[in-house]
């Protein structure tokens, strides 16, 4: 089979490989889409990836082609989205349903080859089946999105509130649907790239803030009456992000990191202070899993995409072939070139 194969730090190459022999319990699938992931960019372009070579690709669906011996769940032909999580099940966390947890995990995409092929091997309890009403393109995102609603649900969230999104890249577009799903009073995303935010203001955004803008937090004020955030959802990983949410959040706030920080974050005691004073709730929130497995998540983003209430096709940017990977990546060399979600499809 063809696959894109990361062989060291931007050396991504299109080349032949052995298609992967599967176990009783496993299933071959026919990749139709696969998504790249802010996290897959240092891994190719840094020295994050874990071994070489490595196929990545973390976020995808398509059908099944062969199954093993002991599979049951799906059949040959069945339309799948991938789940890449791989816990081990029998650890303390795995036990509690708290599979995000588990210190023995593995990762389609990360710690085993992923989905940047013709063909991808996982376990049939990691692929979810999808309706036809859904396209593949879709279904490639439903990881993405289960990792935005999860961060809602870990913190409790119920709607009512005014909330805020800081970020309005994928999981931020995602965050911010969800909280409307959810009956947020209003949801204002913050971001510096006015494309991103018109993309918000499409996909439900009541207010689109860029912070470049000196008067911004004057018009935070008028949209709260003065009282702050009741939701804040830092969804960049960004220094100022992490930051700007304590400013932004009101008094007895919920305040959750999503994104992924990349450098070492520090406060100045001032700003810090006011998680005190306001006695807002800060939490973090790592990827997409409850019990049972993989979760309400996974399963509420299938039911919403299906209904259209969940927009994802919008969230998608540009579309290469999959040997046209490494043109892909040239864009992401380029700051403030990439606008949404780059989908890799099939030759």
């Amino acid at each position: 089979m063809k696959a894109a194969v990361l062989h060291a730090p931007n050396d991504i190459r299109y080349e032949e490989v052995a298609v992967p022999d599967l176990s009783p319990n496993e299933v071959l699938v026919r990749v139709k889409a696969a998504g790249i992931c802010g996290s897959d960019l240092p891994r190719v372009m840094g020295n994050a990836a874990r071994f070489y070579p490595i196929i990545l690709g973390h976020e995808f669906s398509g059908v099944v082609e062969q199954v093993g011996g002991e599979v049951t769940r799906v059949a040959v032909g069945d339309r799948v989205a991938g789940i890449p999580l791989l816990p081990c099940r029998r650890c303390p966390d795995c036990q509690a349903g708290h599979f995000a947890q588990c210190k023995h995990y593995s990762f389609i995409g990360s710690r085993e080859n992923g989905s940047w092929a013709e063909y991808v091997k996982l376990p049939e309890t990691n692929v979810m089946p999808v309706r036809d009403a859904i396209t593949f393109e879709e279904a490639a995102l439903f990881e993405p999105s289960a990792v935005a609603l999860h961060a809602l649900m870990h913190i409790g969230y119920r709607g009512g509130e005014h909330v805020a999104v800081l970020g309005g890249g994928n999981i931020g577009l995602l965050t911010l649907q969800w909280a409307k799903i959810w009956g947020a009073r209003t949801v204002t995303v913050f971001d510096i790239d006015d494309d991103r935010l018109q993309t918000a203001r499409k996909l439900g955004a009541d207010f689109a803030v860029n912070t470049l803008n000196p008067h911004f937090m004057e018009l935070c004020a008028d949209i709260t009456g003065g009282r702050g955030f009741g939701v804040v959802m830092e969804t960049a990983g960004a220094v100022a992000t992490m930051r700007l949410s304590f400013e932004l959040a009101g008094s007895h706030a919920k305040v959750c990191f999503v994104g992924t920080p990349s450098q070492d974050l520090t406060f100045p005691f001032s700003l810090f202070e006011q998680m005190n004073r306001k006695e807002f709730l800060l939490t973090g929130s790592w990827m997409s899993y409850n019990a049972p497995f993989p979760g309400k998540e996974w399963e509420l983003t299938a039911h919403f995409a299906e209904s259209g209430e969940l927009n994802l096709k919008d969230i998608v940017f540009r579309r290469f072939q999959l040997s046209q990977v490494a043109e892909a990546f040239e864009m992401y060399r380029k700051p403030g070139e990439v606008k949404g979600k780059i989908l890799l499809l099939p030759d």
